[in-house]
């Protein structure tokens, strides 16, 4: 191993280092010293990844530090170390109070840390699947509400299902293609049952991972049983995790025109259901649930057009929607101090009550919405730009009515926050860490929306070499 194969592995050395640093401190430490210990590593990674230069190899089998792992990397440490932040105060309301939650969640970075970095399909993988078992637990970690539980234990079930779906997908790829590298999966002569059934199989195993119908009805039940700051981070840093992994194998694998009904398919059914669904909808995490579904609909469009264009708009979409997905759910939690706020009129009157917290959760509903200018606008922007620009104009032109039509159930929100009287149950002060948080995440959607072009930059030389 050469000196810059080590300078490559620093981020993975610091959130390993950290996360058992957190689980073998906790006993001895007040638990918002390994929570600020936890969020500290994740920053410290993240800007080493940011600031390391790319390596064809990172001096472990089936690891490369690549341009798309210097891009997604720090993304994926911002939002652990926000979400953190985020979560310290609501654990402590609901008696979480063990190192295990800040372990989990570092456990959890140290799988999407190495996601990127993987040159082969079993490395892939096995990162996947890590994230998913760091989610299993910390979606059942509140166990002083029965909802938590049958949250875990339904996102068990069906990962369970999508993990084995993935793995027999990836072996019949194998099988059709003779390797397990990343750089050679050049599909041979026609395109015969074998590899078609393959990608078939890992496309309805990343449906499931993305919420893409009809593999989503888990999903609201998950997002609403879960603590709010692990549905925050579940419903961005797994989704753009399993984003990444089928964009990884497609820009290495272009797809065939066999792949493209399928994704069509995914894409105009949940973009349609996602937002509809949500109009229906009275709780606010049920709502965000299958907000997500659609907001998974809009990714899958830029990923079908199988351009440079669209996976920059992946990557581009990917990141913002983690940061205002953060930024919804992080208030919903803070505001939820006196028990789950459960009803989108459990809010009224809070943007007043709660000037920061209930503003926080207006400019992530305004930014979910694409209303400029905040960074939704861009994303979406971008997304639509980039099918028009594939020849996807049927299926974009859809998917901007469709965008059009869930401003009404964010802008609901809204509506409650500044428009109607304050309820009877006032939420408590929120802590300081929770305030930061809020307040970084906010100023993101606002700065990204106002200058996007620092983060075009980073998803261009993201894409330099893939």
């Amino acid at each position: 191993m050469t000196y810059s194969d080590a300078i490559s592995l620093l981020p993975l050395i610091i959130v390993g280092v950290a996360s058992l640093l957190v689980l073998l401190a906790g006993p001895f430490c007040h638990v918002r010293v390994v929570t600020v210990i936890g969020a500290a590593a994740a920053l410290a990674a993240g800007f080493c990844a940011a600031a390391v230069s790319p390596v064809n190899s990172a001096g472990l089998p089936g690891l490369a530090f690549t341009p798309l792992a210097r891009y997604l990397i720090p993304v994926f440490c911002v939002a652990a170390a926000l979400s953190l932040l985020l979560s310290h105060g609501y654990n402590l309301r609901h008696e979480i109070r063990g190192e295990e939650y800040p372990a989990t969640v570092i456990f959890c970075l140290f799988a999407l840390c190495v996601l990127p970095c993987a040159t082969n399909m079993l490395t892939l993988f096995l990162a996947l699947e890590a994230v998913a078992f760091s989610f299993y637990v910390l979606v059942a970690m509140d166990l002083g509400r029965a909802e938590s539980a049958e949250a875990g234990l339904k996102y068990l079930l069906v990962g369970a299902v999508a993990a084995a779906v993935t793995a027999f997908g990836l072996a019949l790829i194998y099988a059709g293609t003779g390797t397990l590298a990343l750089g050679a999966l050049t599909a041979p002569a026609g395109f015969h049952s074998i590899l078609a059934a393959g990608w078939g199989f890992v496309i309805i195993g990343i449906a499931f991972k993305l919420s893409l119908v009809p593999a989503h009805l888990w999903t609201p039940d998950v997002y609403q049983g879960a603590p709010a700051p692990v549905a925050g981070l579940l419903s961005t840093t797994s989704k753009f995790a399993g984003a990444a992994f089928l964009l990884m194998l497609l820009a290495f694998a272009p797809p065939r025109a066999e792949l493209h009904l399928p994704l069509y398919v995914l894409s105009l059914l949940s973009m349609g259901l996602g937002n509809l669904a949500a109009l229906r909808q009275t709780n606010l995490k049920r709502m965000l649930a299958y907000s997500s579904i659609a907001h998974m609909g809009y990714l899958t469009l830029a990923l079908l057009t199988g351009t440079r264009d669209g996976y920059s708009a992946v990557l581009l979409y990917g990141a913002i929607y983690t940061v205002m997905n953060l930024a919804a759910f992080g208030a919903i939690s803070s505001l939820s101090a006196n028990g789950e706020r459960s009803s989108i009129a459990d809010f009224a009157g809070l943007g007043f009550s709660a000037p920061l917290r209930g503003g926080v959760l207006a400019v992530a509903m305004l930014s979910l919405a694409g209303i400029p200018p905040t960074a939704g606008f861009i994303g979406k922007f971008f997304v639509f730009y980039s099918a028009i620009r594939g020849g996807e104009i049927v299926l974009a032109v859809i998917g901007i009515l469709f965008a059009a039509i869930s401003a009404y159930f964010y802008l609901r929100v809204v509506v409650q926050l500044y428009m109607r009287p304050v309820g009877a149950h006032l939420p408590k002060p929120c802590s300081r860490a929770e305030s930061f948080a809020l307040i970084c995440s906010s100023l993101a959607i606002v700065v990204i929306g106002i200058f996007p072009t620092p983060l075009l930059r980073l998803v261009e030389s993201a894409l330099s070499h893939s």
